[in-house]
Formats: C-alpha cells, structure tokens, sequence
C-alpha cells in the first residue's frame, strides 16, 4: 500500500490581492488542478506496476490518497492517518481493498514546508516520506529527517548552479528575493555564500522588497519564490511601472505555463533560469488527459473534479458520453480545461513515476532476498527504507534512478530562457545544461544560441554595482559596502595594472618605467651628458677654445722667448704651466659621454694630477718672486737653494703626492660606472661611482692645499716693487681658483644626475681659464701690443726715481 499527499484544494483564492490581506480562514476554497495531474501521475505508475510481470510479480500496490488543502497542519494530520492505519475523510482508495491500512511509503508534498513538518512527525516512525518537489537543502539533513527522500535535485546544487550563472554573464551585483521560510532562507544562504566567493553579493536584509529594488542600482534579480508569491511582487512591479528588471529563477516557476498566463504585462519576459530536464514517458500524457475513468468513481473530489472540467453536475447514473453531451462548455470551464491539458510539469509527473517506482523496487529487492511471499503483511517501513536508499535502476526512459546518502537525487539542470513568440505568448527555450556530477569547470554548459533579455533585449544586461577597473587603475573597496563596490584608482608612478579588475599594482623593474596610461613598462630613458646636446656641446667647445686659447699662448711665448718679458718670468715653468693647463682643458672633455669603467678611473685621476701639476707650477713661479726679491738684499744667497733644478724638484714632488694618493684611491676603491634609479624615478643616470669617497675628496683637498699655500705666498708678494709684478696676477688667478672651488663643493653635492658632471667640468674650465688669463694674458698683451715696455730696462725699472 502507498500513500499519498496532494493539495486537490487551495486556502484562499489564487490571486495577489487574496495576499495583501489578512489570511482566509482554514478551508479549501479552490480546485488545485495541478494535484490531479500529480494523482494521475502515481496511477499511471501503479497501473505500469499491477500490470508487469517482472516487476512484484503476483504482488498488486494499492494506494490510499489525502488532500492537503495545502495546509501544513493538515499535512501532518494526513501523513500520522496515512502512518497508524486509520482513516479519515477526503481519501482516495482501492474500492476494496484486504490489507492492513497503514501504508509502507507515502509520496508528496510538493512544497518544503509542509514535507518538512511531516518528516519530523513520521521520522520517528521510519515510514519514507519521498517528495517529488521540495527542493530545500534542508531535508538533506538525515539527523533531522531520516526518512525523507525526493527524487528531484536539492536546492543546494540549484543554488550553486544560479551563483555560477550570475557568474557566467558578468552580473557582480544583483538583488534577490526570498520567501521567508525554509525554502527561501536556506536557498539565499547558499546562493549567497556562493555568490561571495565569485565575487557577487546580494542584498542580506530585505525589508521592504520594493522600495530596495527602486533604490539599488542592480538590474538583475534572483528569485526564491514559489509561483504564487512570485506573481504578488510582479503585480506590485506592474503598478510601480518598474520596468527592465533581468529575472533569474529557480525550478519553482522558470518552466511553469501558468506563471507566464499570469504575467500579462510581460514582466518576467527575458528571465533565465533552471529547469529540471524535460522528460517524455511513453503512455503517461494519454493517461493523464483521459478523464472518462474518473466518471466512474465514487470518490468525492472526482466528482468535484468532472464538474469543474466539464461545468456540469455529475450523474453516476449517466454514461460519461452522455454526460459530456449534456455538458456547455464557458469561459470559466475552457481555462480549466486548458489547465488539465498543460503538459509543462511533465518533468515533475515523472519524479512522482520514479518515486513510485522507487518503491516498487525497493519490496521487489527485499521479497526477493526473502525468498517468500508470506512476510508481505509483516512489510517493515524501516526495512523498506533501507532497500529504497539502496535502489539503483534504470527507468522504461533509460533515466538512472538512485538516491545519494542524503536522500537526493543527481543533480541535472536545463537552464532555460523565456523568449517572445509570434503571437505574443512566452516560449520556454532550453539554452543550455548544468550537471553537478561533472568537474566544476564543466558544469555549465551553455549552447550557441542567442539569448533574450528583459524587453526583448538581445545585449547582455550589465548589472554591476561598480564599473570594470581598466588596466592601469586597481580596485579599492568602498568603506562599508559590498566587495563588488569599489572606486578605480590610477596606480602610482613606476607601477603598472596590466589587467582588467586588477586588485594591485605591479612594480615596474628598476631599469623600467610606467607609461603614461600606466598599463605597461617601459624602458627607462638612460641619462647622461653626451656630446650631442647642447650642454655637453658646449662644454665642449668651451674645453676645446681653452686648449686653443692655451696653444696659442704657448706660441707667443716660444715665439718671444728671448724677449725679456718671458726670460723675467721663468721662461721653463711657464711653458711646463701652459702644458698643464692644456692638460687641465682637455681631460675635461673625459667627462663628458657615456660612463665605463676606464673613463670613470681616468676622469678623476687626471683630473687630480694635471691640476696638482698646474698648481705646483704656479707655487713654483710664485717662489721664485720671493726669492728673487730676498736676493736682491745685500749679502742675500737664497737663489742657490732655489734654483731651476730645485724648482724642477718641487713641481716634481709636489706631483708625485698626487700621483701616489690616485694610485692608493684606484687599489683600494677605484671609481665605477653605476646606474643611479634614485635621483630620477622615471631615468636611470649613468654616472662614475666615486668607490671610495675618502679617495675623492683626498685628492681634491690636496689640490685646495696647494692653491690655498700658492694664494697665501702670492698674496704676501703682491706689493713688491717690481714695475711688473707677477705676484700680484698670481694672486688674483689663485683667488678665482679658490673661489670657484670653494662653491664647486655646495653645487656638486646638491646637483642631480649630469648637472653634478656638468658642476664639475665648469668648475675645471673656470680655474683654467682664470689661471690663463690672470697669469698670462698681460703678459702676451705687453709682448704684442706694447712691445715698447719688453726692454730688460723696463723690467728692472721702479715705480718711482731712486733717491741714489
């Protein structure tokens, strides 16, 4: 015997205005015509089963039906009636029937909650209770319900499979609504955590659902509803004119025909959804449409429901075709025909026939280990459930039929899209495949076909809270909203975002550099003073003209060498100065170009000893003065201790310092090409590395000795009484040399990059050019253009007539 649930009648009306009230009173208002199809359903299974010799052969499965009145109290009340054997009205059954009332698994509800509520009442009593639509996760749940079974997938893999299709069409930022029990929270639990984790969040506190969908800015909505309340919120949609809403359903209205007959403003055309896959069963669609049996019954909701189909009384004492012939037809009665001949839930009729099935199979395997048929009477309930969770068959169809160790069947999905035909009606078409069973990058499977959206849109609706982050900009999160809320900031400087969405900027090499848009590295640009610009041009030259400038003297003064002018001047440090000077101009020009490890070495050490060398010459001439004038007193021998060969000496000597504190610096540290990333983020300075810095400032410090030693001899020679006094041009030439040395120091250290070079090279030429001119420009002005004043008598003449 099996038993089952259906809701022949509803509570109130159908109608969204019966939901904007207070609830009707306890009652069975309206036929349901979708129980009968059910009910028709299980017959045709018992039928198929009474009628097969394979399958509980010499065995006949009764049935005993109860009308739920869609009431979960009266569900209970049934499914205890159906459990302890007793009987109650509005049941429909075997007219005879000899075996014991209690049945040995009950079928239905169609809906979670009143399938929950009558699993925890019979659970106790392990009577499988298998539904062929509930689909809450929560009945997975086999320590609360142990002998619940359905043969229709759980909301938990309906729930994943909706986050994925979210996912799948770049909705990051949708609303959802839910029914506020069992089905309606665990579904949204489960949508939601999923929905998180690939980056979409739903609202979690809907109060109230219109004025929030009016608010948000999501396009899409996701919904836990069973039809009826679903046509309550799109009535609401329709007097609030909200229009261009995506719909996302589940298996609960997506597929259903009376949903979209409801929908006469065309609110949920374009919605997407999951379906259970369409099923075809041989026989069952004639079965069902074939209401003539029913004339034949005495059961009272039969009677109610010939005359609801026909809209006449019934008259058991009338054949059905006279019956019918005495039935006219009205408008009332054709969409009640029309709702007995819809074939759309044929997928659910067929969990119903596998529920049955399921049953059947489950005695059949355990009469079989029994090998008797005597224990029929003793059928155990909790026996029978054990069998059932461990049937595993292949239904007339083909289809696998097995249940899992929480009761629940293979999770498979159509996912269906509702499209606009050509008389204005909705058509359900199938527009791809979601399968739990496989790898989770191949569970959705959508086919090439092209989709319809909200008013008949053919483009993708866009529905996220922020737009995509371009490359070169990273997410940051909006303060307290949601993670798919965020503002695009443009990475910094020296960073890239390469990516769409991108969530961090990625550093850039050191020798890289971002670009303008800042989605891409580029080289950085290699700075140094070459000879093609204008500063290193220049430069240059001004080297260039110094040499020149420095050759010619030295001409002049080769050319006038016997002259007394020259001869007065110590003719051999004057020519060993203009080479030094020469030297000096030119070893500014290895400053300039790119930097390598020899040029960076000879820069600096040339630089060093050329200037030692020129200043040794000048502290040379500048002791001479001194002591030609002390040689000059009576009894005076201080020029034999100073003499051309001594002179010689100390230009020597004082050269060699620096040659010995160059070679030190370039054993023990020399200077080294380097490139310099932190003066210029976005260019990279090649430049000499001083290596040891005590090696650098050594050697310009000796040279600052010997110029400050030179200005201070020349400075005390400056008044003699010589009508050419070479101390006093010497003097003058040493302060420029100190002073552009002096503020050398502060520019070097404070310029960046080529300008320190550019400090360095300046600073070369102006105490050359000051040590040319100062020393030797009067000279060459007196040679060529007062050749008067060069007479040996002139030299030696006073400012003023001795007095003896």
């Amino acid at each position: 015997m099996v038993g089952a649930i259906f809701s022949f009648h509803l509570l109130f009306k159908d109608s969204p205005d019966a939901y904007m009230h207070k609830p009707l009173p306890l009652e069975c208002a309206s036929l349901n015509f979708r129980a009968f199809q059910y009910a028709q359903a299980m017959l045709f299974a018992i039928e198929e089963i009474n009628n097969s010799t394979d399958l509980l052969p010499g065995i006949s499965v009764g049935y005993k039906i109860y009308d739920a009145c869609a009431s979960i109290a009266r569900a209970v009340r049934v499914a205890l009636a159906l459990t302890n054997g007793n009987e109650i009205v509005s049941t429909l059954s075997e007219a005879t029937c000899t075996r014991p009332a209690q049945v040995q698994a009950i079928l239905g509800e169609a809906f979670s909650s009143p399938c929950m509520a009558m699993a925890t009442v019979i659970g106790p009593f392990h009577v499988p209770l298998i539904s062929h639509f509930a689909t809450c996760a929560c009945l997975s749940d086999k320590t609360k319900y142990p002998s619940f079974l359905r043969t229709i997938p759980s909301d938990y893999y309906q729930s994943r499979a909706l986050a994925h299709l979210v996912k799948y069409f770049g909705w990051t930022w949708v609303g959802a609504i839910r029914t506020n029990d069992d089905y309606g929270n665990n579904g949204m639990a489960t949508f939601t955590e999923i929905a998180q984790q690939l980056g979409i969040y739903p609202p979690d506190k809907i109060q109230k659902i219109i004025d929030i969908i009016k608010a948000s800015t999501s396009k899409v909505i996701v919904t836990f509803l069973s039809p009826t309340e679903l046509y309550v919120i799109i009535h609401e949609f329709f007097l609030q004119k909200l229009t261009g809403y995506q719909w996302v359903g589940t298996e609960a209205w997506i597929f259903d025909i009376q949903t979209a007959a409801v929908d006469k403003h065309h609110i949920l055309d374009g919605a997407i959804g999951l379906s259970i896959p369409k099923a075809h069963v041989s026989g069952m669609r004639e079965f069902i449409l074939d209401a003539k049996p029913l004339n034949t019954s005495t059961n009272v909701l039969f009677k109610e429901f010939w005359e609801a189909l026909f809209g006449c009384k019934f008259k058991q004492s009338v054949s059905s075709a006279e019956n019918e012939k005495e039935c006219t037809g009205h408008e009332d009665v054709t969409q009640v025909q029309n709702s007995f001949t819809d074939m759309s839930l044929m997928p659910i009729f067929y969990n119903i026939y596998k529920g049955v099935y399921a049953v059947a199979h489950a005695v059949h395997n355990m009469l079989s280990c029994n090998k008797t048929c005597d224990n029929i009477v003793q059928l155990d309930p909790f026996i029978i459930l054990q069998h059932i969770k461990k049937v595993n068959f292949k239904t007339k169809e083909g289809d696998e039929v097995y249940f899992n160790e929480n009761g629940d069947p293979a999770a498979k999905y159509e996912i269906i899209n509702w499209q606009p035909s050509g008389n204005g009606l909705v058509k359900f078409v199938t527009v791809g495949l979601y399968d739990a069973s496989l790898p989770p990058d191949k569970q959705m499977n959508l086919q090439n076909k092209s989709l319809f959206w909200a008013q008949n849109s053919q483009q993708v609706p866009v529905s996220v809270c922020s737009e995509k982050c371009p490359p070169g900009t990273r997410k940051v999160l909006q303060k307290g909203k949601p993670v798919c809320c965020y503002d695009c900031l443009r990475c910094p400087e020296g960073e890239i975002s390469n990516i769409t969405d991108s969530i961090t900027c990625v550093k850039c090499d050191p020798e890289f550099w971002s670009n303008e848009r800042r989605d891409a590295c580029v080289k950085k640009e290699a700075e140094f003073l070459s000879y093609e610009e204008i500063m290193g041009a220049l430069l240059t030259a001004a080297s260039l003209f110094g040499t020149c400038m420095t050759a010619v003297v030295a001409f002049i003064f080769f050319r006038y060498r016997q002259t007394p002018i020259v001869r007065a001047n110590n003719s051999e440090l004057s020519f060993l100065l203009l080479f030094s000077l020469t030297l000096c101009f030119l070893c500014s020009l290895t400053f300039i170009g790119r930097p390598s490890e020899w040029s960076c070495m000879l820069r600096h050490t040339a630089f060093g000893i050329t200037f030692v060398l020129c200043i040794s010459c000048v502290l040379g001439k500048t002791i001479v003065v001194l002591m030609a004038f002390r040689a000059t007193l009576p009894g005076s021998d201080v020029m034999k201790w100073f003499g051309p060969a001594q002179q010689k000496l100390s230009v020597v000597g004082f050269t060699i310092i620096q040659v010995i504190i160059c070679i030190l610096w370039l054993t023990i540290s020399p200077p080294f090409p380097f490139k310099n990333f932190n003066t210029f983020k976005d260019r990279i300075i090649f430049e000499c590395a001083l290596g040891s810095a005590v090696g650098f400032w050594a050697v310009l410090g000796y040279i600052g000795l010997l110029a400050m030693l030179c200005f201070s001899l020349a400075f005390l020679a400056r008044k003699l009484p010589d009508n050419f006094n070479e101390a006093k041009f010497i003097t003058f030439s040493m302060l420029i040399f100190c002073a552009v040395w002096i503020t050398f120091i502060p520019a070097y250290v404070s310029s960046p990059g080529k300008f320190s070079v550019a400090v360095e090279i300046f600073a070369i030429l102006a105490s050359s050019f000051g040590l040319l001119i100062c020393i030797f420009i009067p000279k060459c002005y007196i040679i060529l253009l007062k050749p008067e004043k060069n007479t040996k008598k002139n030299m030696m003449g006073k400012g003023a007539p001795k007095s003896s």
